[in-house]
């Protein structure tokens, strides 16, 4: 069988349309037609049903779409392992971050990985939509590694690496900013300031409002968790975040409602660290994670701010 093939296969099946395909392919559009044509004959079973406009994964296809991305991810593997004998780590990994991830030193993990590592070439990517995005990303095989803030799907391992309590955020001259904590009801009537949909910390909040029967008014949506800051000190509305925001300028009160945690995790794609230069990465950003957290006094104060 034709590994080509099965490229083919992973890539329809990701991005259900043909010409998306052959673009992420570099082929032509006739040419991922006939490599599926030849697979489904060599398997004897349809794996697509296909019209003009769009590709859906029939039964067939859904099963054996595991298997294809373990064999290409073996391939990758075996590929190298061979350029890394005798030479270092070599290859490259694709890893998703947020916009803003300040919660540990990310630059100086990466540039001292890469001073133990030059062969390796790493590659930062942020999504528009953050969690929600990375985490597609990382299941279609577009990433290696990814921050994400969102619980992962079956065959995505992830672990833990921060962990923050939400917190209410007000302007320093706000009514609201003497009370010694504050409920979801208490900012209910406010305009607020939030991240655009997608992350992790506003698919939180916006359940937990949902919970609450709230319906909020959102004066402002910015691109990532440090700009809410400067928002919220100018006036522009309150906000609910993980504590790991630059506050100049505002109060940060405890909430009084009951909220898990926002959890930040290191997720690994299906099969990726059986590449050496992906679990070297890996392992290399949770130990820069952990160091952080054993440097920090454990959380941020409950004390207004």
């Amino acid at each position: 069988m034709d590994t080509r093939m099965l490229e083919y296969f992973v890539a329809v099946a990701d991005e259900r349309n043909l010409t998306r395909a052959a673009g992420r392919l570099f082929v032509a559009q006739s040419t991922v037609s006939a490599g599926l044509r030849s697979l489904e004959t060599e398997l004897g079973v349809r794996l697509f049903d296909r019209d003009t406009k769009s590709v859906s994964l029939l039964p067939a296809g859904q099963d054996l779409l595991p298997i294809a991305r373990d064999v290409l991810d073996g391939l990758d593997t075996m590929r190298s392992t061979a350029r890394e004998a005798g030479s270092g780590l070599r290859g490259r990994v694709r890893v998703g971050t947020f916009a803003a991830l300040r919660v540990f030193d990310l630059p100086g993990v990466l540039g001292r990985f890469r001073l133990e590592h030059p062969g390796v070439d790493v590659q930062l990517v942020t999504s528009a939509t953050g969690s929600t995005g990375l985490i597609g990303d990382l299941v279609k095989g577009r990433l290696d590694l990814a921050f994400v803030a969102l619980p992962v799907p079956a065959g995505v391992a992830a672990e833990a690496v921060v962990r923050r309590p939400f917190v209410a955020v007000v302007p320093e001259s706000h009514a609201l900013a003497t009370r010694r904590t504050l409920s979801f009801a208490d900012l209910a009537g406010e305009d607020w300031v939030d991240v655009l949909p997608g992350f992790g910390n506003r698919v939180q909040v916006d359940a937990r409002l949902r919970e609450e029967g709230i319906t909020r008014r959102l004066s402002a949506e910015v691109a990532d968790l440090p700009s809410v800051g400067p928002f919220v000190a100018a006036g522009i509305g309150v906000a609910v975040v993980p504590d790991v925001i630059d506050a100049v300028g505002c109060r940060v009160v405890p909430l009084s409602d009951r909220m898990p945690e926002w959890v930040v995790s290191l997720a690994v794609r299906r099969g990726g660290e059986r590449r050496h230069a992906i679990a070297a990465l890996a392992e290399a950003l949770r130990s820069g994670s952990a160091e952080a957290g054993r440097s920090d006094d454990g959380g941020r104060s409950n004390a207004p701010r």
